[in-house]
């Protein structure tokens, strides 16, 4: 594992819902440039809804620290 990914790991809990979707969706774009035009605005919008949905309480959340001792163990 990167020392870039495990800084982005422990500090992560400090960025807001929507950081953390902007986040995902700049990581997701990065993966491939030949997306077609409209697949950069529908990742935004999901994201978006996403996050609108965990900050109404619509959907349940794990823990980040859940997620992160999967991802290290």
């Amino acid at each position: 594992m990167s020392e870039a990914f495990k800084m982005l790991l422990e500090n992560i809990e400090q960025l807001s819902t929507k950081e953390k979707a902007l986040a995902a969706h700049c990581l997701l774009s990065s993966m491939d440039s030949e997306n077609a035009p409209d697949v950069d605005k529908d990742w935004l919008s999901l994201a978006e809804s996403r996050s609108a949905d965990i900050e109404s309480g619509a959907v349940k959340v794990i823990s980040w620290d859940e997620i992160k001792n999967d991802i290290v163990s």
